[in-house]
């Protein structure tokens, strides 16, 4: 286990070594800094995020004593109120509901409607940088893209957006292994903050409906059901938080997996019609989400092992989505490769309901860079963030001859 070290620089610079070795030494592995199972393999990995003896909550079975867990301290309710009302965080009955109301807000039809201002953003956006004659690709491109677009469905004013990015980075900061207090201290502050921004401007839409996501959870309702205020709030974080979280990430990731290897690069270059399976193959190969978390609801084996209840288990996206057993090649990008079976999305009832934007919002910077960029080089080596689970670079500094 020494390989895996979510702390190390240098494993979180590249922890694929590691990972391979870990799906070598078996299916499933106790980590006691951490105190979770980690489960490597694909195939594990896909299996479990449909079991339903695993839950992301437990509080809709048992209480925390009774799960042998520790309470959250008092001081960190505030967060905990704004992620545990989310779809992200709950479990059926109360996931299902959220999700269908949320559903009827947010349709296929919405999301393919926003493409047209998807792509003329990215073009505006890729325009100024190359203009400039470079810049930061993360700060230039890949941040404004999906913060305006989810802000936009949202409804949320345009001079308010600069607030966002940093309420959701501290807020992300709580998903990492084991997070420091201040960090937490960071996450409730931004919790009150973005709280009280949406529950003002819930009422705003009230009394003046507009034809954006937030009027449209306000009105979602199915054989009375309707969505509380503290939902819509949590539900309009986590659009924000995960709209953009992910797509930063695996846009900066993929460029500079990209710019590290001239053959696919050239490739790209050469045929704008390979974008499609490009993204799906970079998300795969760079994972912007390295790991994620479900609690033992009821006990399960794995390989032999008994997992108890109330113990967690933690899925590695990152692994899953190099292993042999499913990937020819895994460690080789290949913007080219059609059976291409990744979860970067996740699976089951949590799949990411905000996967067909994403894809919209990557597809499009991919392109506009790819035309109006088509010398973009690398300026400086980028350096990475310290985290792990949410996992991307501080900077991805490109120049345009």
């Amino acid at each position: 286990m020494a390989a895996f070290d979510p702390w190390d620089p240098a494993f979180v610079a590249d922890p694929y070594p590691a990972y391979a070795e870990l799906r070598a030494r078996g299916r499933v592995h106790y980590y006691e800094p951490s105190d979770q199972w980690l489960v490597p393999h694909h195939a594990d990995v896909s299996a479990l995020l449909r079991d339903r003896r695993l839950g992301r909550t437990y509080l809709h079975r048992f209480g925390h004593e009774e799960f042998g867990r520790t309470p959250p301290p008092p001081e960190h309710e505030p967060f905990h109120v704004l992620n545990d009302h989310g779809m992200l965080d709950l479990e059926p009955p109360d996931h299902t509901r959220i999700r269908r109301l949320v559903s009827k807000a947010f349709t296929p039809r919405t999301v393919e409607s926003l493409r047209p201002y998807v792509e003329r953003l990215a073009g505006e956006l890729v325009s100024g940088l190359v203009a400039a004659g470079g810049g930061d690709l993360l700060t230039d491109v890949a941040e404004p893209l999906p913060v305006a677009v989810i802000a936009e469905m949202l409804g949320i004013p345009e001079a308010d957006r600069a607030l966002l990015r940093p309420w959701s980075a501290d807020i992300c900061g709580m998903y990492e292994l084991n997070p420091a207090e201040e960090t937490a201290r960071r996450a409730v502050r931004a919790s009150v903050e973005f709280s009280d921004y949406l529950r003002d401007l819930i009422a705003e839409r009230r009394e003046h409906p507009g034809d954006d996501l937030i009027s449209g959870l306000i009105a979602a309702h199915d054989e009375g059901d309707r969505l509380t205020e503290q939902e819509m709030i949590s539900t309009a974080v986590l659009l924000l938080n995960a709209g953009h979280e992910a797509t930063v990430n695996a846009t900066v990731n993929g460029w500079w997996a990209l710019l590290r290897d001239p053959g696919q690069l050239a490739a790209l270059r050469a045929d704008h019609s390979l974008v499609p399976s490009a993204v799906e193959e970079l998300m795969r190969f760079d994972t912007p989400l390295q790991l994620f978390e479900r609690w033992v609801l009821d006990e399960i084996e794995i390989d032999g092992t008994t997992i108890p209840r109330g113990a967690e288990i933690a899925m590695l996206f990152g692994s899953a989505n190099h292993d042999p057993e499913v990937f020819a090649a895994p460690e080789t990008l290949d913007i080219t490769r059609r059976d291409n079976p990744h979860i970067s999305f996740s699976a089951g009832i949590h799949y990411c309901i905000g996967a067909p934007l994403a894809r919209i919002e990557l597809a499009a910077s991919m392109r506009a860079l790819l035309e109006q960029a088509p010398t973009l080089t690398l300026a400086a080596e980028p350096e990475r963030k310290p985290n792990f689970v949410i996992r991307g670079l501080k900077a991805l500094r490109v120049e345009v001859a």
